[in-house]
């Protein structure tokens, strides 16, 4: 319904455009018709400087159109790069201001830099360049419309006389909003989860239920608000769904929608890899795309190499599935990725021993690898997460699975002593049948990334696995899937202070996959026949090195 209504405000904004155009817009009675209406005027009375840096009068392109006549009160747009949303949503912004009475809007970005380039290119240069305007300002007079001034331009901010305001900063909390834009949404998630908690604990609230909340981003990892308002929005959309006041609407707008992402195809090569994805695009997505947008991509793809499917996605999946900043195994993953070793292909093998890899985390999270030495390469064939549960409990996950176990590597921490009991959990384990194997301590995390970096070229991975399904008991995930997205996203730290990564590792959702795939880097199953993996003897175990010589 609100569709419908935008709708038939666009296409009578473009009539009053054409009669703009045209010259026929004179009469008073049509100019107050026209300036009452919000298409006409986005389109009409401001100015932006372009990429090169001309002055020119603001036009919506084609995804701005689409995402004003779709808009829902709570939106979150993943996009490709250079579209224009910030830009659209700041002169969206500032006419609400100018034309309605005490509406305040905010905008929120990642940096104060980007925050203050916002208000000065976006904001303040189109009502400077409308206040200027002779002709606009003749127009208002002959209607006897008076335009608001600011009372105050204080801190990349105008309060203007008719109560109403806008701000950009990087943060907002205290005070109501009508309107809040945030920028670059993704990256804050990713660099600066403290400030994204707080924009949703605080800025989030400043909005009364109903009004306009704007979140937009390129991907940034499978992690953080960001990633999660999608994925629960984009299944919302995909089942038809229409959306509460309380739900997210999702939007995507990828690269080969925009017609200016284009090229002369003369002369451009095309690599046999991208004539490939052109045609898987085509095949699996019905996404069909011209030779003039191909030579585009090729051409970009020669500068952004790795980064461009996350910068200009062709679908939401792909936009979310490029490792992110700061990964550990970024190169390794990609490797992964090119050579088709996360594949359906990676089945169980029942004549084979299944080994498992355990990480035993910090409030009783356990992640568990489950994998199988076939020929000279390592297959991936499932993964256990959950948090809350005793090892009996683990035990029984492992006998409900049906695999024929060969041997349970577990880190050095299984033998040391709980106060209380005086038992080791590698005791306590071996009471419902887990005998474990411990790979010993490393010095330092850097051993233990290194060792993973060497061993994951050796391993083929299962994708999309019939159990990856997450379980609503024990807050259990299970599936390889969800070990990918862990080590994707096992990165350094970030230091908010510093504006830097640190040398050690980040503690989230991703380091116990993580920690407990390391456990299976390092517990020598292939040193012995391959010479691949250079890790120290003391972090193999006799068991290990002896067991799996056979099937090498």
């Amino acid at each position: 319904m609100a569709d419908r209504v935008r709708a038939r405000i666009v296409e009578e904004g473009d009539r009053y455009l054409a009669m703009h155009r045209a010259g026929t817009l004179k009469d008073k009675k049509d100019l107050v018709l026209a300036l009452g209406n919000k298409w006409y005027r986005l389109n009409a009375l401001y100015k932006i400087k372009d990429k090169s840096g001309k002055v020119k009068t603001f036009r919506p392109n084609k995804q701005q159109r689409q995402r004003f006549i779709e808009r829902h009160c709570r939106d979150v747009i993943l996009k490709a790069r250079q579209l224009g949303f910030t830009t659209f949503e700041m002169i969206d912004s500032l006419d609400d201001c100018l034309w309605t009475a005490n509406f305040a809007a905010g905008c929120i970005a990642h940096t104060l830099v980007d925050a203050q380039d916002i208000f000065r290119n976006k904001i303040k240069f189109a009502y400077d360049q409308l206040r200027q305007s002779a002709a606009w300002q003749a127009i208002f007079q002959l209607i006897g419309l008076k335009m608001p001034a600011p009372k105050s331009d204080k801190g990349d901010s105008y309060v203007f006389d008719n109560g109403s305001s806008i701000r950009v900063s990087t943060s907002y909390r205290g005070g109501t909003l009508q309107r809040l834009h945030v920028s670059e949404f993704g990256k804050i998630c990713r660099k600066f989860p403290d400030k994204a908690q707080e924009i949703v604990t605080g800025a989030f609230e400043a909005v009364g239920l109903g009004n306009q909340v704007t979140l937009e981003s390129t991907a940034e990892g499978r992690e953080g608000y960001f990633f999660d308002y999608c994925a629960i929005a984009q299944k919302l959309k995909e089942a038809g769904k229409t959306p509460t006041e309380m739900d997210w609407q999702f939007h995507f707008f990828p690269w080969w929608d925009e017609p200016a992402y284009r090229l002369d195809a003369a002369g451009v090569v095309i690599p046999s890899w991208l004539h490939d994805y052109f045609g898987e695009l085509a095949d699996k997505y019905g996404i069909k795309t011209t030779p003039e947008q191909q030579a585009w991509y090729a051409k970009k793809v020669e500068t952004l190499k790795d980064d461009m499917k996350r910068e200009y996605p062709s679908t939401p999946d792909e936009a979310f599935a490029q490792s992110v900043e700061g990964a550990y195994y970024l190169q390794q993953m990609r490797f992964l990725r090119k050579h088709g070793r996360i594949t359906r292909r990676v089945q169980y093998n029942p004549s084979l021993p299944v080994i498992t890899a355990w990480d035993l985390g910090m409030s009783d999270n356990m992640s568990i690898v489950f994998a199988q030495v076939v020929g000279r390469e390592v297959h991936v064939i499932d993964y256990l997460e959950g948090s809350g549960e005793g090892l009996e409990f683990y035990a029984d996950e492992l006998r409900k699975k049906g695999y024929i176990y060969g041997a349970h590597y577990g880190p050095h921490d299984l033998a040391v002593r709980e106060l209380g009991t005086g038992m080791a959990r590698i005791d306590k384990a071996a009471e419902f049948g887990i005998r474990f194997e411990i790979v010993p301590r490393i010095s330092n995390h850097a051993e233990g990334i290194e060792a993973v970096r060497q061993f994951l070229p050796l391993c083929w991975f299962a994708e999309n696995p019939a159990q990856d399904e997450e379980s609503e008991e024990s807050g259990k995930k299970v599936g390889v899937d969800r070990l990918v997205d862990c080590l994707d996203n096992y990165r350094k730290d970030w230091d908010d202070r510093l504006g830097v990564y640190r040398s050690t590792p980040r503690h989230d959702w991703a380091s116990h996959g993580a920690k407990a795939f390391e456990t299976l880097a390092r517990c020598g199953l292939f040193e012995r026949a391959t010479g691949a993996i250079n890790t120290p003897p003391a972090a193999n175990t006799s068991r290990g090195r002896a067991r799996w010589g056979a099937h090498t």
